[in-house]
Formats: C-alpha cells, structure tokens, sequence
C-alpha cells in the first residue's frame, strides 16, 4: 500500500483562495457600510451626550450655560464645540470662561448642519436654570432647533423642542415624524 500526503495539491489551494477573495469582495462595501453608519451614531451619541451636559449644568449651577463650535467664526460644528459659561455674552468659548467639556473635530466626512429659531451667526446651544432653551441674549427667550448630521447616505437629525427636550431620528426611516423644529 502506497499512502499519499495529506496536504492540498496547487489547484485545491488556488480555488479555495479564488472563493475566499470572492466572499471578502462581497462582504467588503456592507462592512463599509456598516462602518459609516458607527461613526456617524458614534458622532450623534456624542453631541447628544454634550447638549445633555449643557442642560445638566444649567439645572446644577442655576445658571444659563452654552454649546458652540469651537471654529472662530462660530458656524462650523466639525471643528468641535464646547460647554462653558458664557460670562461676557458673546456666544463664544473665550479663554477666562469655565470650560465644562471640550469635544475635538471630527472626521472630515461628517458634516453637521444647525437649524435655529434664531439663525444669527454664531450658533449654539443654550439652556437656562430651569432646564429649558434659551436665547444667550435672554433666559425668558425660547429658542429651539434641529442640529443634522451627515456621512455618506445616513443621516440623523437632533431635534431639541422649546422646553429643551431632545430626541434623535431618521430622516430617511421617519420623514415626517423627522421633519424639523416643531416639536
């Protein structure tokens, strides 16, 4: 008896490759996909998690405290932002103000627009002692909106009602329910 090795010749290697390349070809643009959706849930979860700080300190230090780009200008959201109390009202984070929480840019590919009642430049966030938006100008001055992020194909919109509530939807899954400021 004459026993051959148990090893794989070329040919069965070469097609076992040529189905793994195949498969890995398949799966590769639903891994990007998924990948893409994290960052952008992983992006949202963070600004969520800084406009609830915002509203947070407001109730603790019965104070007004805000949220802002940290871009000069005070447009651009992909810059980063910050939570601090804004002593000399300018809606800007300056150097002798509190800083609560500083956020650093995000990926170039995310891009997050801002919707406000008030749509002067720079935007922010702002909430009063009572938990409850406000205008920087004033505590008594309701002032809502809608922030949107973007990456690829999703989206998510942070709606933030006058009372100062905030909730994360789909525009694609809810187009009505997701539509604005409304709320």
């Amino acid at each position: 008896m004459n026993r051959q090795g148990a090893g794989l010749t070329l040919i069965e290697l070469l097609i076992v490759l040529t189905l793994a390349m195949i498969l890995l070809g398949a799966a590769a643009p639903a891994f990007q996909h998924a990948l893409q959706r994290m960052r952008l849930q992983t992006a949202t979860n963070d600004l969520l998690a800084a406009i609830d700080l915002t509203r947070t300190q407001a109730i603790a230090r019965g104070g007004k405290v805000l949220m802002a780009p940290l871009e000069p200008a005070g447009i651009d959201w992909q810059s980063g932002w910050a939570v601090f109390i804004d002593r000399n009202g300018n809606r800007r984070p300056d150097a002798d103000e509190p800083l609560l929480y500083r956020h650093d840019p995000l990926r170039a590919d995310i891009r997050i627009t801002s919707k406000f009642t008030s749509g002067n430049a720079p935007t922010y966030v702002a909430y009063n002692a009572a938990g409850r938006t406000c205008s920087a100008a004033s505590s008594l001055t309701a002032r809502w909106g809608t922030l949107s992020l973007k990456q690829g194909d999703n989206a998510r919109n942070i709606i933030i009602n006058m009372l100062g509530r905030v909730r994360v939807c789909d525009p694609a899954a809810e187009r009505t329910a997701c539509a604005g400021t409304s709320d």
